[in-house]
């Protein structure tokens, strides 16, 4: 225990930051702007970024969308390489989006299955969770008609911000999400879910995961393609005024319980929104929306920050 205790210190006073998987990163960067490509007047929010790192999946009131404009549609944009910026975002298309709001997407690894929100009267309440799936990987608008995830996962309240962990070996699918599902149920205005599915089977009945909840808006987690960590937004106590920071927490496996939530930095974090944090798949980017100062317009923007790994005796 002592040399653990010990280690830990060392890596704090090296500015080192170690990921639940063991592996070491240095500090974040301050948040930057994606900049007009992606961002507009209107607002952008609830990204996702493919395995790759080349695809950016996100919610947008933007014009040219099948909704009226300031209503949220699906849109990907996409790039070279990670050195290379943002192409021009391209619409999903009808059969994902409505005249309602969809958000919240999430792509899964294998880039077939798109997991969102949408609002409207066709499922179980104000806003159900759906996914769409596509024959090949390239093609943005392919995307079938969704399906409804089920009276396992929606109800009447609103349900939003999915993240999937998918299990190889065994094909089980455990998605994490939220809800404002009341009280008895609930512990705050909006809660983290778990839900399950075994192959070839729906979701089964959402439980809360009360770790990572409390009496406070704790929402749109996202979790880690391991499962070992977890980021979400909550104006639990520790946060900047009176909006959402975003927070992380960790643990030893996908059977142990999540630690006690950590605030990320003031690098990150500012004193308005800072929602729906997404990590890129090799951990170097964390995208997430926030309307501060910079913002195109006024309203919810894009903006990523990153790191870089640490190998060997402290290289880059």
């Amino acid at each position: 225990m002592k040399r653990i205790l010990i280690a830990v210190a060392a890596v704090a006073l090296l500015g080192l930051h170690p990921a639940a998987d063991g592996q070491k990163f240095t500090e974040w960067s301050a948040p930057v702007n994606l900049g007009p490509v992606v961002n507009t007047t209107y607002s952008e929010a609830g990204t996702y970024i493919s395995k790759d790192g080349l695809s950016l999946y996100f919610g947008s009131g933007r014009e040219g969308g099948v909704g009226a404009p300031g209503t949220f549609d699906i849109w990907v944009s996409h790039r070279e390489s990670p050195d290379k910026p943002w192409g021009t975002p391209v619409n999903v298309g009808p059969l994902v989006n409505t005249a309602n709001n969809e958000q919240t997407p999430m792509l899964t690894i294998d880039g077939h299955r798109l997991y969102f929100a949408r609002d409207g009267s066709r499922g179980y309440g104000s806003q159900d969770l759906y996914v769409s799936r596509r024959q090949h990987q390239w093609d943005d608008t392919g995307w079938r008609e969704p399906e409804n995830l089920g009276p396992g996962v929606n109800t009447a309240s609103e349900e939003s911000g999915p993240s999937l962990i998918e299990d190889d070996e065994t094909g089980v699918l455990t998605l994490y999400f939220s809800s404002t599902r009341a009280k008895p149920v609930g512990m705050g205005y909006e809660d983290i879910y778990v839900s399950t599915a075994h192959p070839g089977e729906p979701f089964g009945p959402a439980v809360l995961e009360a770790l990572l909840s409390g009496p406070y808006r704790d929402v749109r987690p996202f979790v880690q393609r391991e499962g070992l960590e977890v980021y979400f937004d909550s104006n639990r106590p520790g946060s900047l005024g009176t909006a959402v920071d975003i927070w992380t927490s960790s643990r030893e496996s996908r059977w142990a319980p999540w630690s006690d939530p950590v605030r990320l930095p003031d690098t990150i974090n500012s004193n308005v929104v800072d929602a729906r944090p997404v990590l890129s798949f090799d951990g170097t980017e964390l995208y997430f929306h926030s309307y501060r100062p910079g913002s195109l317009g006024g309203s919810n923007d894009i903006w990523v920050c990153t790191r870089s790994k640490i190998t060997g005796r402290g290289k880059k």
